[in-house]
């Protein structure tokens, strides 16, 4: 998420991340000022997704980049390809930029990719909760038609770590 300004929309994009099985988000406040966020529209998802705060989108990319993810940003330019282009069963990570300017230039000029959420009515965008679950729903359509959920990705001592941390919370 890049500067997302309703406190509401960041909680609902944190109860789809968990309902989807999504452990960390990347959060770039370098323009809004960090929401605080509502326990009641996040229904409690705010005590099991992990949130990492950066002031800086390079910085960001570059951490996501080091663990191996191509990142996409949703946008509304020209040379976008459409949601159902992006292959998700490989490490992929979503930006989704303010309600009202959208991703910033400097998030456009560094993602592999910029993509758009095809619609066929009379408006050309969704608010960013919404559009967070549509997308993150189709990567799970993805993963779950290529089997990716059929084994744990984290062996017994990895779940065993993360319970004991959730346990505690």
């Amino acid at each position: 998420m890049e500067n997302i300004h309703d406190p509401h929309n960041v909680s609902a994009i944190l109860r789809t991340c968990d309902a989807v099985g999504i452990a960390k988000v990347s959060l770039v406040y370098n323009v809004e000022k960090f929401p605080k966020l509502n326990r009641t529209s996040s229904a409690s998802a705010i005590k099991w997704v992990e949130r990492e705060r950066y002031r800086d989108v390079k910085e960001c990319f570059d951490n996501l980049h080091n663990e191996g993810f191509k990142i996409y940003a949703s946008s509304l330019a020209e040379h976008s390809i459409s949601l159902y282009d992006i292959d998700f069963t490989q490490k992929a990570a979503v930006v989704l930029g303010n309600e009202h300017r959208g991703i910033s230039e400097e998030a456009a000029q560094s993602a592999d990719g910029l993509f758009f959420i095809p619609m066929h009515g009379m408006v050309q965008s969704l608010n960013v909760s919404v559009a967070n679950a549509v997308i993150l729903y189709e990567a799970q359509r993805q993963r779950l038609i290529s089997g990716m959920y059929d084994k744990p990705e984290l062996n017994e001592e990895e779940i065993d770590k993360f319970i004991d941390e959730w346990c505690k919370k």
